[in-house]
């Protein structure tokens, strides 16, 4: 039985996955926002079987809570086999945190960037261990800007979700160098494109051509999430590093997300953003 946590787990791939984690037994940690949300996710896990189902509610925007979490983390628990980074949003107006980081890099990457870093030293002593970032398929034509990473020339929706994911894949590559030989392994995933409601903030004049996309051409939730528990348990990906995974298998990620030294650094950028020495 692994100790698995999930940010976003209570809707979509995270909620998705946790059902499929917990009918294979694994203690679940759900993290999640909404408290009634998580008790009703809680309970569905558990019905599916799960070993043990923990809840802590978390804004993953907000960088003080987020450590809070990781601080909680540490003190509850022994070990730690998987760290899945799976809370998203995308915001089709430019709008920052309490810390002043533009919304969508705050949840997507630097969140689970915090988080990761954060509880490196428990993972460490779970060897071996597993993170997993939820990426997407968005990052390829994607770039960052390293002298406006909060994109406050030329805002998009579209660009801010794409160099978000992006520096997901950055980042595990540049985590998994940092790792090499430890046990702990660093991976991203694309899910798929899967009908959740992150889409929900479409501007409506398009709300009901993405509510016909999501219901023919996107997979369900349940799909999604297939590549979550693929990633967090099967032994054939136990040794498996630095990689981006589209239908459970290692896929060449875009040129951008392929620079080492982009990466290097992003890790030195997101350290500034979030106070790490």
């Amino acid at each position: 039985m692994k100790t698995i946590l999930i940010t976003g787990a209570t809707s979509g791939i995270g909620l998705a996955a946790a059902r499929q984690l917990g009918a294979q037994g694994h203690h679940l940690i759900l993290v999640g926002r909404n408290p009634e949300k998580l008790a009703a996710t809680a309970e569905a896990v558990r019905a599916a079987g799960a070993g043990g189902v923990d809840t802590l509610e978390c804004d993953m925007s907000s960088q003080a809570q987020v450590r809070r979490l990781a601080k909680t983390v540490q003190a509850n628990y022994s070990r730690l086999d998987v760290l899945a980074n799976n809370a998203g949003a995308f915001h089709m107006r430019r709008t920052e945190t309490e810390d002043g980081v533009e919304a969508t890099f705050a949840v997507n990457h630097l969140a689970g960037f915090l988080l990761t870093e954060s509880l490196l030293d428990l993972l460490l002593h779970s060897s071996p261990a597993r993170i997993l970032f939820t990426s997407s398929v968005m990052h390829f034509g994607s770039r960052l800007d390293f002298d406006d990473l909060g994109l406050r020339e030329g805002y998009s929706p579209q660009r801010a979700y794409g160099a978000s994911k992006l520096a997901n894949i950055l980042y595990v590559r540049e985590l998994s160098r940092r790792l090499e030989g430890t046990g702990v392994t660093a991976n991203a995933f694309h899910p798929g494109a899967v009908a959740t409601n992150i889409w929900d903030n479409a501007p409506v004049i398009v709300r009901p051509a993405m509510a016909l996309l999501k219901r023919i051409f996107m997979i369900t939730p349940e799909q999604g999430g297939e590549t979550l528990t693929y990633l967090a348990t099967d032994p054939l990906v136990v040794a498996v590093s630095g990689c981006y995974f589209q239908r459970n298998r290692v896929k060449t990620p875009g040129r951008a997300a392929q620079d080492d030294e982009a990466a290097r650094r992003l890790q030195r950028a997101c350290e500034e953003l979030v106070g790490l020495s």
